[in-house]
């Protein structure tokens, strides 16, 4: 019996954390995976050169691929739409975007004809779980071997993952091994610490978490420092909005579309932007990003230093952190 061992890496803190352990452990048939889901920053593509070069460690990119079903789209719209006497000018206009761009986070919204959302978060098993299991485990799946997909998930970080195992089977001699479940922010940096491993630059220029930029569930504060940060985020979003509402038979598609209607109660300084409006677009967002006592005005202390450290675990205070990996 053969045991594969593949490790998920995002660039994050915890999935990173989860590969040192695998190496510090001295893992036998290690592999490391990396599903780019096209709407990455690049300062983490940067980071996933620096831990191969770092650890050894080949990571393996793997990337979604929708065009046969936007292929099928197409055909469903040249027919069904034209049946449902939808307007022959949205028909088109559809048509004319639906076209495979190579950037899988786009064909996905194209394909569906929306962003995902935090009620409908397809996201991830479109772009990252589906391609890693076709691409990478069901390739090695045989009688004669065993795969341990290990995990980098922690009980804290939600409900749901509070109640998750440390391993289970996934069946046909696939696991689901979650080595860090039980494990807290400081120790998953103590990890890199270690293992003689810098984090991600982007956990020190205001980023809670860095897998997609921005992530459908990014709060408050990460998307008012995306923004200041990386405004050439939210232009591509922009344009991402006006492509994907071009695909819409309703001709409506905003990035956080799963909005809620009704207004939270309590405080709402760590709710998501998206929780506290009906629907947004990006540039909607970002100033509400920027807004204190509910949306009722500008929050005049905002950070507006681009250059300036910001980290949400603190880690600006260990003053050996640098904003990119070329000056650390």
């Amino acid at each position: 019996m053969t045991t594969h061992n593949i490790v998920s890496v995002s660039g994050g803190k915890d999935s990173t954390a989860t590969l040192l352990l695998a190496l510090a452990l001295e893992t036998e048939n290690l592999q490391a995976v990396f599903a780019d889901t096209g709407n990455e920053h690049e300062l983490t593509i940067e980071y996933l050169d620096y831990l191969e070069q770092a650890t050894g460690v080949s990571i393996t990119r793997v990337q979604a691929d929708f065009t046969t079903r936007i292929a099928g789209k197409r055909r469903f719209i040249e027919t069904k739409w034209r049946e449902q006497g939808v307007d022959e000018f949205v028909v088109l206009a559809a048509l004319e975007v639906l076209q495979p761009t190579g950037n899988p986070f786009l064909d996905l919204c194209i394909w569906k004809g929306r962003f995902p959302s935090r009620r409908a978060q397809f996201c991830t098993m479109e772009l990252k779980r589906d391609p890693m299991l076709e691409q990478v485990v069901l390739p090695l799946m045989g009688p004669e071997t065993m795969i341990m997909s290990w995990q980098g998930v922690r009980a804290d970080e939600s409900i749901v993952r509070r109640y998750l195992p440390e391993c289970d089977e996934a069946g046909g001699g696939l696991f689901n091994y979650r080595p860090i479940i039980k494990w807290d922010v400081p120790t998953v940096f103590e990890a890199h610490t270690y293992m003689g491993i810098k984090p991600n630059p982007l956990y020190s220029q205001g980023m809670s978490r860095v897998g997609c930029m921005p992530c459908i569930n990014c709060n408050k504060a990460e998307l008012r420092a995306i923004a200041l940060r990386f405004p050439e985020v939210i232009e591509r979003i922009e344009r991402w909005e006006r492509i994907v509402q071009q695909a819409s038979k309703r001709g409506a598609a905003t990035f956080f579309a799963g909005a809620s209607t009704k207004h939270p109660k309590g405080p709402i300084t760590e709710m998501t932007a998206l929780e506290v409006m009906e629907v947004a677009s990006i540039r909607q967002a970002v100033e509400w990003s920027k807004t204190a006592r509910g949306g009722i005005q500008y929050d005049l202390l905002i950070a507006t230093d681009a250059t300036a450290c910001s980290s949400a675990y603190g880690l600006c205070d260990e003053g050996e952190l640098t904003l990119t990996l070329e000056a650390a």
